[in-house]
This record gives structure tokens, C-alpha cells and sequence, in this order.
């Protein structure tokens, strides 16, 4: 039996746990990062809480005698995906990144691309005066200095500071695209701002600002580091894992 240890609460972590549980050749363990304190229940053993970095991570690898790590973090947690690569070089443990893929801009999307929040937060006064802000509670801080209206979606309360002139709306995906022209209509949002995140549960919202007509700050996703493999989708991941010798 192989100890595999999946790092992150995404969508793709649980599918994968669900593709592998009952499979008598894995004993995997879901590792959360405990930011979201009622986190959705997956098909595996959870444990909640960091590492203590790099070399914490490794410690427990080795601790609990893993055998491969998968990580499964959201496409922006860069710092972790950082440490799981250190952490499995030192301990020699095989390691795979899934991650889904990016969005990719269509006929009638007005999309601008940022390196960073911050950079998005600078462009955004010349693009629109009342900005839906889908960038998650933690990334906030950057826009308080704006001026504008900002329509903030959180799946929980975010902490200060926020933009002094802004409404809360506390929802977790997957949201429509009907839904989301709906609520930016309401708020009258004439600009977008959004991580390249991928996925289809918080696509709607790109559609949505197709059919307004309204321009769409991107930011751009931070690559994996480098040599680690990258799988699709967690069924890839699955077929991985099975193939390890």
C-alpha cells in the first residue's frame, strides 16, 4: 500500500480522493490549509493546518512514511507549491502538481492582463468606476486605496482593510452565467476584475461580462515550479499515481 498525501481543498483534490478511495493500493490523506472553516467533506482522512514550510512538510513526509504527493492547491497558492517541491527533493518522495486549466479570452471579451494584484489594482481606475471583485478574501488589501465601488464575493467574511465605498455578498460556487449578469446588472458593475483561476464553477462571470460589454482584469497565474510534472485533471493524476512503480 502507498501513503499518498494530496495537498489542497480545491474541486480537483477531492475528485482525485474520490477517484482513489477504495482502491486497496492507496491510503491517502487530504491535507487542508484550514482558511475555509466549513470546508466541503471529501472521500479521504483530512488533516487541517500547514507544515511549518518546506522543511516541516518534509518532516511529516517522513514521519508518516508517504510515498508520492500530490499538489493539489488552488493555481494561486504559489507558496505551497513552492514548499511541496522542496520538500519532496529532500526526501526523494515523487511528486505531481495538478492543475486545471487556465482561462483562455474568446470573440467579444475585452480582457486585460496583469502580472500581479497589485498591477491590477493600478490599472483598474482607468477601466471602470464600480469593479466586481472576485480575487478572494485574502487579496483585498490592495484595492481599499482605489476610490471606486467594489462588489466583493467572498465565500466568507473577508478581513480589513476593504474599499471604503463597497458592498459584501458572501456565496460559494458554482455560479451561472445567467446569475452573475443578473447580480452585476443589480450593482450596475462596469468592470471585472478576476485570477486566472480555470475551471468552470466561476466561469459564468467571464460570460457575463461578454454579454454587458464590460473589460475584465486578469491576473495571470503563477507557473508551477520548475521539473515538477503537471497533470490536467485529476483522472490524469489517478492514472500517475497507479502507474508509480
Amino acid at each position: 500500500m502507498r501513503r499518498v498525501l494530496i495537498l489542497g481543498g480545491t474541486a480537483e483534490a477531492r475528485t482525485l480522493a474520490e477517484l482513489l478511495d477504495g482502491e486497496a493500493a492507496f491510503d491517502i490523506t487530504l491535507s487542508l490549509a484550514g482558511r475555509t472553516a466549513a470546508p466541503r467533506r471529501a472521500a479521504a482522512r483530512t488533516r487541517t493546518g500547514g507544515f511549518g514550510g518546506a522543511a516541516g512538510l518534509a518532516e511529516w513526509l517522513r514521519a508518516e512514511r508517504i510515498g508520492a504527493l500530490v499538489d493539489a492547491t488552488h493555481p494561486f497558492a504559489a507558496a505551497v507549491s513552492r514548499h511541496a517541491a522542496d520538500a519532496a527533493a529532500a526526501t526523494g518522495i515523487p511528486l505531481l502538481a495538478v492543475r486545471r486549466p487556465g482561462w483562455c479570452a474568446g470573440s467579444g471579451d475585452d480582457w486585460h492582463p496583469a502580472d500581479t494584484l497589485t498591477g491590477a489594482a493600478a490599472a483598474l481606475p482607468d477601466l471602470g468606476t464600480r469593479a466586481f471583485l472576485t480575487v478572494g478574501r485574502q487579496d483585498l488589501a490592495v484595492f481599499a486605496a482605489t476610490g471606486l465601488f467594489c462588489l466583493i464575493r467572498s465565500v466568507e467574511s473577508p478581513d480589513p482593510p476593504l474599499p471604503r465605498d463597497h458592498r459584501l455578498v458572501l456565496a460559494r460556487g458554482p455560479f451561472t452565467a445567467e446569475d452573475e449578469l443578473r447580480l452585476m446588472r443589480a450593482h450596475r458593475i462596469d468592470v471585472l476584475v478576476t485570477k486566472d483561476s480555470g475551471g468552470d464553477a466561476t466561469a459564468g462571470k467571464l460570460a457575463a461580462a461578454r454579454d454587458l460589454g464590460i473589460p475584465v482584469l486578469v491576473v495571470r497565474r503563477p507557473p508551477p515550479p520548475a521539473g515538477v510534472p503537471v497533470a490536467g485533471t485529476p483522472a490524469r493524476a489517478a492514472a500517475w499515481l497507479r502507474a508509480l512503480p
